[in-house]
């Protein structure tokens, strides 16, 4: 099965579907279960020559080994991601989530096949590995290598890790998957000219952008309605979730539940509390925008659905076709390279971005394996903040397309630099909108348009991060929390970004809820903060260099994982272990309130 088949698409993206065939020809494909047998075959037969090894191993006996390592894990991973992708196409069809589970517990017995390997490298004496990885030999290998090491406090047993791999499929992530089937088949009853419609949750949070007040609050009392709802399962999927991860920090030994996203993040907590601290420090210009923008509303209390609500009294539906003409157009004029890449996921149809029942809700751009290509699934609903979604999710795929060249271990960044190409790419669709528009009521609004979004990508993100560290705080300390409580926390770190400029109303203190980046990836949300905010610093310097500064991004995404998030930055010239280097980014969004005040009085 090349195409998706599970009933008939809507929206003005109504027939974009992908072709996985590039992966699997169908979740019944021979091709498949070869590949996972390749993998075991492979894994146990690596099992026979290196264990008790890796110790003794010379330079050039590590890097045949870790070449090994690497290729045997190949037809796995294309396997997982096709199983990912299939189930995130549509997490109602019985058989997807089937499939999905049959992965995942072969992927286990090939990882715990291997895990004696990783074991016995961070086990070897200092010394000794400080030698090997000054060999030249290793030269390609190193970053890998020494980010293994950097684990050695934290590794278990093998029998321990072993049984740990095992739980997973009937802990951690079978929660994640029916966390993704519950919000797949949930539907929000919401009053839409006089009638009552059932939407999905793409639909229902695309309605918050309508410049009907009427219609947001309905669009906000439906999506309340539904989530709690489901608010029992969801809220015990959550809790234990919460717990499991206090569990396993417990026996890794890592002191505070962010420690292990900051060691895969290869960043210090130093520098996540400079970054989150001098957003916060920068609250006041959230409050300052929000007066600005109820005022220009006429609205006096502005209430949370009311954030988005577009300037002008219009609900501009933008087809297909100008999403991808706008994108291209807008990486072309950066670099004509960038363009090339994005268009064969339209051509080649690596993109999934109708809107159907029992499709995953949310957008993302999922690397594959470095033999084929990324796909990226959108649900796009067609309000410019699907536009710039567009943008957003294609700069991931040019980025992984990119960085294939770095191999399965290392063509993915730490998370810190993942968002680096994707909000970059909606600066250039946003620059683009800003050139050609000579309106000045216009360009206010795409001003504030592009305001919102960096705001929620920075200071909402931080603000969700406060409340995951207050949420697993909170767990570890009372057990298992009532959903009220959880509603609370979640209010509690909400208020501090919105201050007296937004009225939370109650139905808000439910909306934690529906947001997978505390289920499947718990405390990424800083990421986005730190993307957008190294974004503006990007940008700032190719408006200092000009074309020059292109072939060094380009670089920089062709990098991947190679090296430390530090390391790779400073190839443009940017030093992010300097605490004062948010402060940078926050002073250009400044800059933009400043200039959306200005046009404001014109």
């Amino acid at each position: 099965m090349n195409d998706s088949t599970n009933g008939r698409g809507a929206g003005p993206a109504a027939g974009v579907r992908w072709n996985l065939g590039d992966l699997f020809a169908g979740p019944d494909d021979p091709a498949l279960d070869a590949a996972l047998d390749e993998a075991v075959r492979r894994a146990d037969a690596f099992q026979e020559t290196y264990r008790d090894r890796v110790a003794v191993l010379n330079a050039t006996e590590l890097v045949e080994a870790l070449d090994e390592y690497e290729a045997l894990q190949e037809p796995l991973a294309r396997a997982n991601v096709f199983a990912g992708l299939l189930f995130a196409d549509d997490t109602q069809a019985p058989a997807h989530g089937a499939l999905l589970q049959r992965v995942q517990e072969r992927g286990s017995q090939v990882r715990n096949a291997l895990v004696f390997f990783e074991l016995e490298w961070v086990a070897v004496d200092p010394a000794r590995c400080d030698r090997l990885l000054a060999d030249e030999a290793l030269a390609g290998r190193r970053h890998l290598l020494e980010s293994l090491r950097r684990y050695r406090p934290h590794v278990l047993t093998e029998p321990e890790e072993r049984i740990l791999e095992e739980a997973a499929n009937t802990g951690p992530r079978a929660f994640a998957r029916l966390f993704d089937e519950v919000m797949g088949a949930a539907r929000f009853d919401v009053q839409v000219d006089g009638e009552r419609a059932e939407l999905s949750e793409e639909e229902v949070l695309a309605m918050l952008y309508e410049p009907d007040r009427d219609r947001r609050k309905a669009a906000s009392e439906g999506l309340t309605d539904g989530l709690k709802k489901n608010s029992r399962v969801l809220s015990f999927i959550f809790n234990t979730l919460v717990q499991s991860k206090a569990v396993e920090d417990r026996l890794r030994r890592y002191d505070d539940a962010m420690d292990e996203r900051n060691l895969a993040n290869e960043i210090d907590g130093a520098s996540v509390r400079a970054l989150m601290t001098a957003s916060e420090e920068a609250f006041p210009l959230v409050h300052r925008y929000y007066r600005l923008k109820g005022k220009l509303l006429g609205l006096e209390p502005l209430y949370d659905y009311d954030r988005y609500a577009p300037l002008l009294d219009v609900q501009e539906t933008r087809d297909w076709d100008y999403a991808r003409d706008l994108v291209l157009g807008a990486y072309g004029d950066f670099a004509p390279q960038m363009a090339d890449i994005a268009r064969r996921f339209f051509d080649e149809r690596w993109i999934d971005a109708e809107l159907r029942e029992g499709k995953r809700g949310g957008a993302f751009s999922a690397s594959t394996v470095p033999s084929v290509h990324p796909y990226v699934l959108l649900n796009y609903t067609g309000n410019l903040r699907d536009v710039m979604t567009v943008a957003h999710e294609l700069g991931h795929g040019v980025h992984q397309y990119l960085a294939r060249e770095r191999g399965l271990f290392e063509q993915d960044t730490p998370l810190t630099t993942a968002e680096t190409a994707s909000v970059f790419g909606e600066m250039l669709v946003f620059r683009r909108l800003m050139r050609e528009e000579t309106d000045p009521q216009t360009r206010l609004r795409l001003l504030c348009g592009k305001l919102e979004d960096s705001f929620a990508t920075v200071f909402r993100q931080v603000s969700m991060t406060r409340f995951e560290q207050a949420f697993h705080q909170a767990r570890r300390a009372e057990g298992e929390l009532a959903i009220e409580r959880v509603n609370e926390l979640w209010l509690e770190a909400n208020q501090p970004m919105l201050g007296d400029a937004v009225t939370l109303t109650e139905n808000y203190a439910w909306w934690w809820l529906y947001i997978p980046h505390f289920v499947h990836s718990p405390f990424y949300c800083y990421a986005y903060a730190f993307g957008e905010l190294l974004v503006l610093a990007l940008v700032a310097r190719y408006d200092e260099e000009g074309d020059a500064f292109v072939p060094r991004y380009l670089e920089l995404l062709s990098a991947g994982g190679s090296d430390s998030p530090p390391a790779l930055v400073s190839k443009v010239g940017l030093d992010i272990t300097d605490p004062a280097f948010w402060k940078g980014g926050l002073r250009i969004l400044e800059g933009m309130v400043d200039e959306a005040e200005r046009l404001a009085e014109v």
